[in-house]
């Protein structure tokens, strides 16, 4: 008898269990039902701002620069090697030693100028991020206003780590975006 009460409570107990968690996921998937989320296409927006063009023409030229210096160092990296394949049994091993050394060290300057200047935390990279994080804040803010103003829960970065397979164009707010940045666009560009 009180194994058989003790069972009907226990029952009972599971049955208000899980009568709260089936409640409880109703609830959640109503709340899901009535959140709005939007999403940009940032790449799409940089493009259309017209200090981003500026901004890829410095990097571009940053680029070029560095590029001719390399190409510099690769000359005389090879310069150094034919001159030391031409003399080569000319020179006494200690000689031989020291020329292979100072190619060496060539090389390993050039790969240290190409990681300072294009390495994960080189120059290019820092100068990059300097150069576009005023117009990164402008879209943020833009793009906080906008969610703000018309509701929606979540907006996604089409462009960014978060990438849609699909996507309904009628949630695109990046059009709204670049108009509360004061961006016009064309009637063709809207309907993208």
């Amino acid at each position: 008898m009180i194994m058989s009460n003790m069972m009907q409570r226990l029952s009972c107990y599971t049955v208000t269990f899980a009568t709260f968690l089936v409640l409880w996921g109703a609830m959640d998937t109503v709340q899901a039902q009535n959140q709005r989320i939007g999403y940009i296409d940032s790449e799409y927006i940089l493009q259309q701002i017209p200090e981003y063009e500026g901004v890829e023409q410095r990097l571009q030229q940053l680029s070029q620069n560095w590029r001719d210096e390399i190409n510099e160092l690769d000359r005389e990296i090879e310069e150094l090697e034919e001159e030391f394949e031409a003399r080569e049994i000319l020179f006494t091993p200690e000689v031989r030693q020291e020329r292979r050394q100072e190619i060496d060290n060539k090389k390993r300057d050039r790969q240290r100028y190409v990681e300072n200047r294009f390495g994960p935390e080189g120059d290019y990279f820092r100068q990059q991020r300097e150069l576009l994080r005023p117009i990164q804040r402008q879209i943020v803010e833009a793009t906080s206003i906008v969610a703000e103003r018309d509701g929606y829960d979540f907006v996604f970065d089409r462009s960014g780590d978060y990438v849609f397979f699909y996507a309904r164009r009628q949630w695109n707010i990046s059009v709204d975006v670049l108009l509360e940045l004061g961006i016009q666009i064309d009637e063709e560009d809207i309907r993208r």
